[in-house]
């Protein structure tokens, strides 16, 4: 068991108000909580909206792109632990949103910088995350909760800067169903389906790519998918129609695509029926070149007839190792949930690439069709580029069956 910091208190049975003592730098002088359905109770100070939310406790140790994680749909239920010590120094802008507002219920970090410091900051981070709804706590010591949620495992928990009791925030918790089971893919995806062409602005993406004449039609079906996916499909030649979570292989097929990408997005990949039907259905009537990433990846699994099972506490950063045999990719990932391999159907599949800290799957290829799908995210807002190619794999697909 780690040990205790001061603010925080590990499970007691008998959660009984105690005052609160400002943790230094923060700003901020209303008080806040944050309580695991464990008993923890963390004390620090209020930031953002004022409120309070439950959801799953999870971190991410990235360095940089508080901004892009926020606003990530795949964080959708969740209340994120940034391990990174201080937030908001590079305040927030318009270019680095990867959907219209945040996803993630809560902010957990230890200290928030007071203003921005970066020339593309078009806000400050606090009254962003106020404008937003968005409800968090600084002042707590994040490496003792990364700790805890390591040796534990990711937990639901609750923030509340309103006055709520620890005892009443508990109650709350334990009746907040876990993430396992739940569908949150058709809670964040697109209602009606929308074309997208445009890339990412020349200026802040080297990776531009030559657009092929004519580009290739691809239908993307939207589980949670990033902005930064989108721009990345256009910049390696795709012109690419956005699909709802829920959308049917003859409404794929009536668009005349010449591949179909499944997106990222939140919660348990066994709950998103709609889209394991419909990837079955790709797979067993047409020959169509199919790019799955994170929840896509694991959707392909599961229409293989593989099982997902719910890692402890998830991989969520920006350096990952993974490998293939004679390789190694630095890679961005934001996941709860992974593909068991032994289920995958070894005549037909090949696990292409591992996870090299503990050897799950990362990857997977099919044996005889255009199919594959990766567990990371290769679109990298924030992270390295070193998967960007995978994108263009896609593409040669495509580009051999045209």
């Amino acid at each position: 068991m780690i040990g205790v910091p001061a603010g925080m208190t590990l499970p007691d049975p008998a959660i009984t108000a105690q005052s609160l003592t400002p943790a230094p730098g923060t700003g901020h002088a209303d008080a806040a909580l944050l309580v695991l359905a464990d008993g923890t109770v963390l004390r620090g100070q209020a930031c953002g909206a004022r409120g309070s939310v439950c959801g799953e406790v999870v971190f991410n140790t990235g360095m940089t792109g508080y901004q892009e994680v926020l606003t990530d749909p795949s964080y959708a239920g969740q209340l994120i632990t940034f391990t990174y010590p201080e937030l908001g120094n590079t305040g927030v802008n318009g270019q680095d949103l990867e959907a219209d507002r945040p996803h993630a219920r809560g902010l957990i970090s230890r200290q928030l910088a007071p203003r921005a410091s970066s020339w593309r900051a078009e806000e400050d981070l606090d009254p962003w995350l106020a404008r937003h709804g968005v409800v968090g706590i600084v002042g707590v010591d994040t490496r003792a909760l990364v700790r805890h949620l390591r040796e534990g495992g990711a937990i639901n928990g609750a923030i509340a800067s309103d006055g709520t009791s620890a005892a009443a925030l508990l109650e709350r918790v334990r009746a907040t169903p876990a993430m396992d089971g739940l569908n949150l893919a058709a809670q964040v995806s697109t209602r009606e389906p929308y074309h997208w062409s445009r890339p990412c602005a020349a200026g802040f993406d080297a990776r531009l790519q030559p657009r092929p004449e004519p580009p290739f039609r691809v239908v993307a079906i939207d589980f949670g998918i990033k902005r930064a996916i989108l721009e990345r499909l256009v910049a390696h030649g795709c012109d690419v129609t956005v699909l709802p979570a829920t959308a049917t292989l003859e409404q794929v097929l009536e668009q005349r695509p010449e591949g179909v990408f499944l997106s990222n997005g939140p919660g348990d990949p066994a709950a998103v029926t709609e889209g394991i039907t419909l990837a079955r259905g790709l797979l067993e009537q047409s020959d169509l070149p199919v790019f799955g990433i994170c929840l896509g990846h694991q959707i392909l699994g599961l229409a293989l007839g593989g099982r997902s099972f719910k890692l402890a506490y998830g991989h969520r950063g920006l350096n990952h190792p993974c490998g293939s045999p004679g390789s190694v990719e630095i890679t961005s990932q934001n996941h709860g949930f992974a593909i068991d391999a032994a289920s995958l159907p070894a005549d037909r599949v090949r696990i292409t690439h591992r996870n090299l800290n503990d050897r799950t799957v990362a990857a997977l290829a099919l044996r005889d069709q255009p199919v594959f799908g990766v567990q990371y995210h290769p679109e990298a807002s924030p992270g390295p580029h070193d998967a960007d190619h995978h994108f263009a794999r896609f593409v040669a697909l495509m580009r051999q069956r045209r």
